[in-house]
């Protein structure tokens, strides 16, 4: 067990711990060594947290010794991003003005993952206030991809994506404004679910809820096997009583989606950036592979789509950098390249323009969904690129911008990989809180498929 248990599913590691297979010790100190084998070439974990977690399972074995079970991660280890705060470790969010902050409460999220027996192993490197699709910031530095060191892992939760596929964590928690779950899952070759905009709180974290584009960000789970994500989910959802854009629905079982009944629409481009032909072939794969098992596989897709980049660049930058300033402001932060990026802001009429134009997408989406209940289509329209190439393709980021804009869950599974073996993940988008759909389709992929493989960075 010891041997595989840096790659197991944090389902499989729960049972073990459950069944007194294995300690909570066992599993934390395990995981604190393959952090300390793999994190000097990776720099994904940026505090760990190693005496406390020891303490903590130390504890959660001696509870299970007296027949008391915490919850159902009872003395599973967990990494976090460091966009969400704990209690009593730093909390930066990339952010030079949180440099030593250290909260005293723990984000929602992470309240709930304790309170369900989860042990904080560290916090995992993002960009500032997570606003990069590369994670590399000025207090810790870059993260460097497992698969080659020479390419980003992706970002903004890319210290996340690193740990996970190099064996240090069996999940963390990322967070999602525009790609920032989805694309490092893709580029590491891990799992992760965005879900729906009103499911999870964002209380405690570095973009906190409100403001105009509120509904474009959602935390949501990261790890390397799908079950896990369906294992995270209800822990992690529902209102706070604090954030109040979140709403009480019901969650809905991957395993109780009827397949046989999904009709199932698949795109290879999106008429803003031709994929790789690796990217194309990974989603063509998939599309066969549900063949036969769904009740029907179209190659369509959306109307509309093909101007979602040009949107959400506009809705990034309509208040003139105001919200970013604000931010920075609040934390202490007064040097960032993020101010270099603001620019005027939109009159009122553009503003009230530009809304109206997203919200015409919007409804064409419920529309499409009408007739399909999944979309099939890549995460991004290149594998993992070198370091500090991003800025120059952001049209190549459009296949996950165009799900920010709606909200809807979106869920990634390896698909593939290219011929220099780096991953190929698979984005598969469903209707509003029907996360349940993209667990399903991603649950089949990823058994068709082959599913997390471990990178070469073992050591």
């Amino acid at each position: 067990m010891k041997q595989e248990l840096p790659f197991a599913s944090a389902r499989s590691i729960a049972g073990w711990i459950d069944r007194g297979e294995l300690s909570s010790t066992e599993a934390v100190s395990t995981f604190l060594q393959q952090i300390e084998r793999v994190n000097p070439a990776l720099n994904a974990v940026v505090q760990l947290t190693a005496e406390r977690a020891l303490d903590e399972a130390k504890l959660a074995d001696q509870a299970r010794s007296r027949g008391d079970r915490i919850g159902p991660l009872h003395g599973v280890p967990m990494t976090i991003k460091d966009s969400l705060d704990t209690a009593g470790v730093t909390s930066t969010g990339g952010t030079t003005g949180r440099r030593s902050f250290v909260p005293e409460r723990d984000a929602t999220v992470v309240a709930r993952l304790r309170a369900a027996g989860a042990i904080l192993l560290g916090k995992t490197n993002t960009p500032e206030l997570t606003l990069s699709y590369e994670t590399n910031n000025s207090i810790y530095g870059r993260t460097n991809n497992p698969w080659d060191l020479e390419r980003s892992p992706g970002g903004s939760s890319g210290g996340a994506a690193a740990i996970l596929a190099a064996g240090g964590s069996p999940f963390d928690i990322g967070s999602d404004y525009g790609g920032s779950i989805r694309l490092p899952s893709h580029c590491c070759g891990t799992v992760g679910l965005k879900p729906t905009s009103g499911r999870v709180p964002r209380t405690g974290h570095i973009i906190p809820w409100g403001g105009m584009l509120d509904s474009f960000q959602q935390v949501g789970p990261m790890a390397r096997w799908v079950e896990d994500l369906e294992l995270l989910l209800p822990i992690l959802a529902g209102p706070d009583g604090v954030d109040p854009a979140i709403v009480a629905m019901p969650i809905g079982s991957g395993a109780a989606v009827d397949l046989g009944g999904l009709r199932v629409c698949f795109h290879i481009e999106d008429g803003i950036a031709a994929p790789a032909p690796a990217i194309g072939d990974a989603v063509r794969r998939a599309a066969r592979a549900l063949e036969g098992s769904v009740l029907s596989v179209d190659e369509r897709r959306p109307d509309g789509i093909e101007e979602t980049f040009e949107i959400i660049m506009a809705l990034w930058a309509a208040d003139g950098g105001a919200a970013i300033k604000r931010m920075l402001a609040d934390y202490g932060t007064t040097d960032s390249p993020l101010l270099e990026r603001a620019g005027p802001a939109l009159s009122g009429a553009e503003l009230d323009a530009l809304h109206l134009r997203w919200d015409r997408y919007r409804s064409r989406m419920l529309g499409f969904f009408d007739e399909a209940d999944a979309i099939v289509c890549p995460v991004n329209a290149d594998p993992a690129l070198p370091h500090g190439t991003s800025q120059a393709n952001m049209r190549r980021f459009s296949y996950t911008m165009a799900h920010n804009l709606t909200g809807w869950p979106c869920a990634v599974v390896r698909g593939g990989a290219t011929e220099e073996g780096l991953p190929v993940g698979i984005q598969i988008v469903a209707a509003p809180f029907r996360e349940d759909i993209t667990l399903a389709v991603a649950t089949f992929l990823e058994a068709e498929l082959g599913g997390f493989e471990a990178p070469p960075l073992r050591a």
